[in-house]
């Protein structure tokens, strides 16, 4: 009730105010046609106010805050590729056996439905990921270095606004979480390799659509940022960061 006390105070005083002008035209013009006249002229562009300031202008605000928080939202991503993306997907590279490289061989060229095509196609794909213990090693050590990181970009609010994101994160910290719980990663039995391979599936799904998306945001926004991601490609084994 505290919170709201001042529109109340607000709302009362504008009422009385305008009830206060209202009876002084009628004291210095005693004129009652024209006062009800006119508030019903004005009683009649309400709903159309209501209309332009609601629908249109809130509409066009609220636009332009969502893309605001977007773009926040992308130097996040941005700051979560360059501190331990790529080097997932690259160890994830290894163990995408059944792609053919040169799909995700992206270029300048692309059109922007190339991207959302190539990501629907990927998601749907069935993945099975051959791991063995370097790999597992190699996943073990990143995802335990970066771990407070990943827990930092959790409590970024902006997140709220990206669900697929946020899943990546947590299915990222669960698998962290299960490698750092097996002090040994030689010698585990079937069943827990399978379930390893279960939770390394789920981090490719996320990890890889939302990669191809954010491609697509630099393209179309960060042409430069777009030209390095090309040269670093973890999917393309002909990638050089060299320019030549």
């Amino acid at each position: 009730m505290k919170k709201f006390r001042w529109q109340i105070f607000l709302g009362l005083f504008l009422i009385v105010l305008s009830a206060s002008l209202y009876l002084m035209h009628y004291g210095i013009f005693h004129d009652k046609h024209h006062i009800f006249l006119f508030m019903l002229h004005d009683l009649a562009f309400i709903p159309i106010e209501v209309l332009i300031v609601s629908l249109i202008i809130h509409s066009a605000l609220s636009y332009r805050e969502k893309r605001a928080m977007m773009k926040k939202l992308n130097m996040v991503i941005g700051a979560f590729y360059t501190e331990i993306g790529t080097d997932l997907l690259r160890i994830l590279s290894r163990l995408e056996t059944s792609m053919p490289g040169d799909k995700l061989k992206m270029s300048p060229k692309w059109p922007d439905g190339r991207f959302d095509e190539l990501a629907e196609e990927l998601s749907a794909s069935k993945f099975d990921p051959q791991i063995g213990l370097n790999e597992l090693t190699e996943l073990k050590e990143l995802l335990l270095l970066k771990k407070s990181f990943l827990l930092t970009l959790l409590q970024n609010q902006n997140l709220l606004e990206h669900e697929a994101f946020t899943d990546l994160l947590w299915a990222l910290l669960h698998l962290a979480e299960e490698l750092e719980n097996r002090p040994v990663l030689e010698g585990l039995p079937e069943k827990d390799v399978m379930h390893l391979k279960g939770d390394i599936r789920r981090v490719r799904s996320y990890l890889i659509v939302d990669w191809l998306k954010y491609m697509k945001h630099l393209k179309n926004s960060y042409p430069y940022l777009f030209s390095l991601a090309v040269r670093t490609n973890p999917f393309d084994g002909e990638a050089s960061v060299v320019i030549r």
